[in-house]
C-alpha cells in the first residue's frame, strides 16, 4: 500500500495571501464608501430625481469591484495587475463639486413672495373714503322753504319767511297759504316766539281767567311769560284772541333778549314821521329795538305805525332781525330795515 501524496493546489486554497487580503478590504472599503454616500444623501432630503446623470468615470466604479470576487475555479495568485486601480480614489461622489449643490437645492422653493403680500393689501384704506360719504355722517342741511301759494316772487318779506320757514319757525295754512297780510293774535305770537327761540322752563300752567285749562296755545304763553317775553294784564288775563299792534311786537322782543334801552332814546326816534303816536311805556323799547335793527316798516320805512295790528308777514321780519342780532341768522339786506346808519350804496356793474 502506497501513500497518496498530498495535493499541492488543495492546500494552498485554504490560506489567504497577503494580496488577496488587501484586495479584499479594498473592495469592501469601496462598497461601504459608496452605500454610505447614498444613505446620507437621501437621508438629506435630495431630490434624486432631478441629479444629473452619472458622469462616465462613476459607471465604471462597479465593474471592478465584481471582478474581485473570489472564484473557486481560478487561482488566487493569478489576480490580473489591473485590479490595483480600485483605490479608495474612485468614491469621489462622497464630497460633489461645489457647483452642484445650488443646482439641487434652488428648485425647492416653499414659500413665493407674492402671497406675503396679498396680506398686506391696504384694504382699510380703501373703505376708508366711504365711510365719509354716508349719509350718517353727512352735515346736517337746511331743507327749502314752504312754497306758500299766496306769497309772490316779488312781495317784500318772502325772504324773511323763507328763512323762517325752511327752520320750521313759521309754519302755514292747510291749504298751502301763509297770509301774510292777515293780523296776528297773542297766542299765535306766543306760539311763533317758542318755536324761534326754543327757551323750554317748565310745564306749570299760569293761571289766566281767559284760558282754559286745554287751550291749544298754553304751553307757548306759559313759556313767553316766563322768559319775559310777554306778560298779562293786571285783570289777570291774556286776551290770547286780541290782534297784537306791532309796537307790542317789538316790545316783547326787546324784553326777551334783554336788549339795553339807549340813553337818547328820544333822539334815535326822531328818525319817524310818527313818533308822536308811539305810547310813552314803549319809547325806550322801541329805541332800543330801532338801534339793534328790529325795526321793518312797510311801505314806508320812516312811518313806523306803533298801533297797526301786525301782519303774519311783519312779525316774520322782526322775528328773523331778532335772531340776526342773535348771531343765529345771516343778515338779510333789505330796504325796509330802518337803520341808524344807512348802508353804503351799491353800484350795479356795468
Amino acid at each position: 500500500m502506497t501513500n497518496t501524496p498530498n495535493d499541492p493546489e488543495s492546500s494552498e486554497r485554504n490560506a489567504l495571501g497577503f494580496d488577496e487580503f488587501i484586495a479584499i478590504l479594498v473592495a469592501f472599503a469601496t462598497i461601504g464608501a459608496v452605500l454610505f454616500w447614498a444613505f446620507s444623501r437621501r437621508d438629506s432630503g435630495w431630490n434624486f430625481s432631478i441629479l444629473p446623470s452619472p458622469s462616465p468615470s462613476a459607471s465604471v466604479a462597479v465593474p471592478p469591484t465584481t471582478q474581485i470576487q473570489p472564484n473557486e475555479n481560478s487561482n488566487l495568485n493569478t489576480v490580473p495587475p489591473s485590479a490595483p486601480p480600485v483605490t479608495v480614489n474612485e468614491p469621489t461622489l462622497v464630497n460633489p463639486p461645489p457647483e452642484v449643490i445650488p443646482t439641487v437645492i434652488l428648485p425647492f422653493p416653499v414659500a413665493p413672495a407674492a402671497p406675503p403680500q396679498v396680506q398686506l393689501s391696504p384694504s382699510p384704506n380703501i373703505t376708508e373714503p366711504f365711510r365719509v360719504v354716508t349719509p350718517s355722517e353727512q352735515k346736517s342741511t337746511i331743507p327749502p322753504p314752504i312754497a306758500f301759494s299766496d306769497v309772490p316772487n316779488d312781495f317784500w318779506a318772502k325772504r324773511f319767511i323763507n328763512v323762517l320757514s325752511s327752520r320750521g319757525i313759521i309754519k302755514g295754512f292747510p291749504d298751502y297759504s301763509f297770509r301774510p297780510n292777515q293780523p296776528v293774535t297773542r297766542a299765535e305770537f306766543a306760539s311763533i316766539l317758542e318755536q324761534a327761540f326754543n327757551n323750554k322752563l317748565g310745564t306749570n300752567a299760569i293761571a289766566f281767567s281767559d284760558i282754559p285749562s286745554n287751550y291749544w296755545a298754553t304751553p307757548a304763553i306759559n313759556q313767553a311769560i316766563k322768559t319775559g317775553f310777554l306778560k298779562g294784564y293786571p285783570d289777570k288775563t291774556f286776551k290770547p284772541d286780541q290782534k297784537i299792534p306791532r309796537v307790542q311786537v317789538l316790545v316783547a322782543l326787546v324784553s326777551g333778549l334783554k336788549l339795553k334801552e339807549p340813553t337818547s332814546g328820544d333822539k334815535t326816534l326822531t328818525l319817524f314821521k310818527d313818533v308822536k303816536e308811539i305810547p310813552n311805556y314803549a319809547i325806550g323799547k322801541t329805541a332800543a329795538a330801532t338801534a339793534n335793527n328790529l325795526v321793518v316798516n312797510y311801505p314806508d320805512r320812516d312811518t313806523f305805525a306803533p298801533n297797526r295790528e301786525a301782519t303774519r308777514g311783519e312779525v316774520a321780519a322782526m322775528v328773523h332781525q331778532a335772531l340776526v342780532q342773535m348771531g343765529r341768522l345771516q343778515p338779510i339786506q333789505s330796504e325796509n330795515i330802518v337803520r341808524l346808519q344807512p348802508l353804503p350804496t351799491r353800484v350795479s356793474p356795468q
